[in-house]
């Protein structure tokens, strides 16, 4: 209840226990903990004491043993005052945290993948190598980790969004339209890998080193690309576009001293703008078409030209040994002349008589009527070997026409091919373009 509550004693408190005067008259101290809540000042005088233990300090005296100040007889709390010992200890625990949180900020743990950047005050000292490490606290000194392992990339004309197990690429216009060298426009997409290989620099020489090499990038891939021309970029050229520009990232990186390795840079994409794809196909289809109909014409042009060559060659080796026949035939027939004639010189009538027979043997070999004369008598016998003849030639007929039918065949086919061959071979002379592509 209230103090002032009426009806209330004026000697209890608001808990309905008497005053302590009156428990220190007949009331145990026992007696009144039971009656009320904990008295205040003995829970503040055991926690006094409690910290003069631990600080080496007096403990507080009793209840009656503190001065009252207060005018109505109360006690008053009493706190150390802290003498030479209680200091000492404070300041020993003071010192020990000190010493611990030192040793605490003062030891690194490197990582193999990682270097540690040491700065005082600021300033770069040196670089930290993976494994224990010690150096001043903070404020003096700190370590920047770097991991120097780690693969990074970075992406020029699109940007690619991984979402589960899809990869997603968008397009970036401003990145992907370059301009060549014989005035055409195309887009392309490039994926520059790279990793730190100087942490100090990359720590120190720029800014943000990361968006220098995206820049250096997009400035050494327009300037490959406007140094060559479309269809370059678009088909054969790739590879050396890609290593030029590599070796370009490089030495800009280097210039600048980032502390970037690039290891590998890959064209992704290269085509002409979506507004003209249509066309752009097109025109690559009706260049395909051009080289196609070129392929066939040149392997037209090998087939048909070995084929002539060797028939003329063919044609002068048999006009070559039909001259030879010719003359070696001659030659055979003067040479016999002259032996004829020197038998002749030597018995003239033998030889006459010989050349009759050999002449009449000539002649009646290609009459088909034979005449026999029978000794002793005026009789004749005929046969007729020009039936019998006509019938072993009729047998012979369709074989040498087959023969003389392939024989035509073969002379005209030569010949067409050595009129085209010809041919030919004037247009090429009269078309200085054939000229340049052979």
């Amino acid at each position: 209840m209230a103090w002032n509550e009426p009806g209330g004693s004026k000697d209890d408190d608001p808990w309905g226990n008497p005053k302590k005067d009156d428990r220190s008259k007949g009331q145990g101290k026992e007696q009144g903990k039971e009656q009320g809540p904990p008295d205040l000042d003995e829970v503040v005088r055991d926690i006094r004491n409690k910290l003069n233990g631990v600080f080496g300090g007096k403990k507080g005296g009793g209840r009656g043993g503190n001065s009252g100040g207060n005018g109505n007889g109360g006690n008053t709390v009493q706190f150390p005052t802290g003498g030479s010992s209680g200091a000492s200890g404070i300041v020993g625990l003071v010192v020990i945290a000190l010493l611990g949180w030192v040793a605490y900020d003062s030891t690194y743990i490197i990582q193999p993948a990682e270097r540690g950047v040491v700065q005082r005050f600021g300033q770069y000292v040196h670089t930290m190598e993976p494994g224990l490490n010690f150096y001043l606290p903070r404020p003096i000194g700190t370590v920047t980790r770097v991991d120097v392992d780690q693969s990074r990339d970075i992406e020029i004309g699109y940007r690619s969004n991984t979402a589960g197990r899809s990869t997603r690429s968008a397009n970036v216009g401003s990145e992907a339209l370059m301009l060549t060298r014989d005035e055409n426009i195309v887009e392309v997409q490039f994926a520059v890998q790279y990793r730190i290989k100087s942490a100090s620099d990359y720590v120190f020489a720029v800014r943000d080193p990361d968006i220098t090499l995206r820049e250096a990038t997009e400035s050494a891939v327009r300037e490959i690309v406007g140094k060559s021309n479309m269809d370059f970029v678009l088909t054969d050229g790739r590879a050396e576009i890609v290593s030029r520009v590599e070796d370009l990232i490089q030495e800009i990186v280097d210039r600048y001293e980032t502390g970037l390795e690039v290891t590998s840079v890959n064209m992704q994409d290269a085509q002409p703008p979506t507004q003209v794809q249509h066309s752009f196909d097109d025109a690559v289809k009706a260049r395909e078409d051009e080289q196609r109909l070129i392929n066939e014409a040149e392997a037209y042009f090998n087939d048909i030209i070995p084929r002539a060559r060797g028939a003329s060659a063919r044609m002068v080796e048999e006009a070559n040994a039909y001259r030879e026949q010719v003359v070696a035939q001659a030659e055979g027939e003067a040479q016999r002349f002259e032996q004829i004639l020197t038998e002749y010189e030597k018995a003239p009538v033998v030889t006459r008589q010989r050349l009759y027979l050999e002449t009449m043997e000539s002649v009646m070999a290609s009459s088909s009527k034979v005449m026999v004369d029978v000794e002793g008598g005026n009789n004749m016998m005929y046969l007729p070997l020009d039936k019998m003849m006509m019938g072993a030639a009729a047998a012979q007929i369709p074989n040498a026409i087959s023969q003389t039918q392939q024989q035509m065949a073969d002379q005209e086919s030569a010949a067409a091919a050595l009129r085209a061959a010809q041919e030919q071979l004037r247009r090429e002379q009269q078309d200085p373009r054939s000229r340049e592509r052979r």
